[in-house]
């Protein structure tokens, strides 16, 4: 085995997605290199061609296209491989097809490489994060989603343009399933330490009920609006990529509301599903205590078993 380089990654899948988070991690400057893998060598040539022609503008960095060999010293290796979400189509409808990627794909990262953190981009994203643990047997730590980390982005943004207030001192989750199920924990929301619906009320909202339905569906529906116009979402959740690696890369210790294996949180185990963890250099260190309301751990339980189902349907079989 190749000693691990941390200051290389490794993307697999030059997609959309892929290739959007291999731009954004260049303009990063966060690795020294990075290998694009893709089940079409040429598509994966021409995407490292082009985003190296930006490296003068940029830092330093060595942009290839390679096979599995080249990822044996990746420290971090992105998995965006997949079937692409259509206009009409929930993230759970990709499932099989997305399934039997991964049976193929998997298998061949962990035999090159058994010591890469895991990042799982590609929908259901839920799924497949727990498919990749199974099918790649790391340590559970290791192999990890990239969950709702753009959809609290999208709640964060949401909410700072409802009150007029920068995004970045909202502090709110979406929690749960990356999907149709997941949950906006109100119950937890703040602004700048400031409980969000006093913020509402000093901002001159006081219809807290029926906005805050209005922003939580606004965020659910966001990447079927998305794609409905230009067919793919590709450049949040690229920037969300780059905001995980920033936190292993740094060993930031940051919270982030990645999906991974749960054990016994909120009544939840042993499936992969949205929740706050400390992340860092060795990937999830553990998961941090919300304090949830009735209801929402009511739909949080829902969420956990509608993903659960699928497990069932799809990966016991």
């Amino acid at each position: 085995m190749a000693q691990i380089n941390m200051r290389k990654v490794a993307i697999v899948g030059c997609g959309f997605v892929g290739s959007a988070s291999a731009f954004a991690l260049m303009e990063g400057g966060l690795f020294s290199e990075m290998v694009l893998i893709d089940a079409s060598k040429e598509k994966a040539e021409g995407e490292a061609l082009d985003i190296s022609h930006g490296l003068p503008f940029a830092k330093p960095m060595q942009i290839y296209a390679g096979d599995y060999t080249a990822l044996s010293d990746a420290a971090l290796i992105i998995v965006t491989a997949g079937v692409g979400q259509k206009p009409g189509e929930t993230r759970l409808d990709l499932v099989k097809k997305n399934v039997d990627v991964f049976k193929s794909v998997i298998p061949q990262i962990a035999l090159c490489n058994r010591h890469a953190i895991l990042l799982v981009v590609a929908n259901p994203v839920d799924i497949l994060t727990y498919a990749a643990v199974k099918f790649s047997a790391f340590p559970e730590n290791k192999v990890f989603g990239s969950g709702t980390v753009l959809d609290t982005a999208r709640l964060k943004f949401l909410l700072g343009e409802h009150l007029q207030v920068d995004s970045r001192s909202v502090h709110a989750f979406i929690i749960g399933e990356h999907g149709d199920s997941e949950i906006a924990a109100w119950s937890s929301a703040n602004v700048s330490g400031i409980p969000l619906n006093d913020f509402c009320e000093m901002r001159g909202y006081f219809n807290h009920e029926e906005a805050m339905r209005s922003i939580a569906q606004d965020v659910k529906n966001s990447a079927y609006e998305i794609i409905a116009k230009k067919h793919a979402t590709y450049y949040g959740i690229a920037m969300s990529v780059k905001r995980i690696c920033e936190a292993i890369v740094r060993d930031e210790k940051s919270i982030l509301p990645v999906s991974s294996i749960q054990h016994d949180n909120h009544g939840i185990s042993n499936i992969a599903i949205s929740m706050p963890s400390i992340v860092g250099k060795d990937g999830v260190e553990c998961a941090v205590p919300i304090t949830l309301n009735e209801q929402e751990e009511q739909e949080l339980n829902m969420s956990a078993q509608t993903l659960q189902k699928v497990i069932d349907d799809v990966l016991m079989r």
